[in-house]
Formats: C-alpha cells, structure tokens, sequence
C-alpha cells in the first residue's frame, strides 16, 4: 500500500491521506452549541496537528471547560477517528453518554 509516512522505522501507513471506505458515515455533530472561550483554538491546533500527522496530542482542561465537546468538534472537522482515555469506568461512561448524544 503506498503511503506518505517519513519514519522509515513506523510500521504505521499514512491513513491520513486515505479516504473513507465506500458506505462509511461522515461524523457529523448533532449539537445546538458553538464552540466558545478557548474551544476555537483548541479545535483549530488539534486539527492543524491531525492534519500535520501528529499521532498524539493532549486537550487540558479544568472541569467544566468543554473538553469533551472540543473533541467532538475536532473529530467532526478532521473526520477521524479518535482514541479518548478515561481514568475510571464512570468517567468512561459520561463520555461515552456524550460521545452517543453528539454523534447519533
């Protein structure tokens, strides 16, 4: 498969530049909010680092911030999947609740 990747040493091919798979669904958000605050530049430097091929970033927040709906956001705009870590199951539920309710 070709791809685009300049580590010679990942074994990672460039799905990137890949489109989506014929019948896949876009994300596209179900929400009655606009970013807010910090959210717009957030979302914009977490997707110019998806688009610049950076394979790990991290979103900091205090309680209550939008984190989760910043990732939403950048999820829907990069049209990526994503990986969102939750330090307990409880947590891990809320976000999955949220998740479900902004991508039905």
């Amino acid at each position: 498969m070709p791809h685009n990747n300049t580590n010679a040493t990942s074994p990672r091919p460039d799905v990137l530049s890949r489109p989506k798979l014929e019948g896949g669904r876009r994300f596209a958000m179900r929400t009655d909010f606009d970013p807010a605050g910090d959210q717009p530049t957030a979302i914009a430097e977490l997707s110019a680092g998806v688009a610049g091929g950076e394979r790990d970033q991290v979103l900091l927040g205090a309680t209550g911030t939008g984190k989760t709906f910043t990732m939403a956001k950048v999820i829907e705009e990069t049209q990526r999947p994503a990986i969102i870590l939750a330090p307990n199951k409880t947590l891990a539920a809320q976000l999955y609740g949220e998740f479900k309710g902004f991508f039905p």
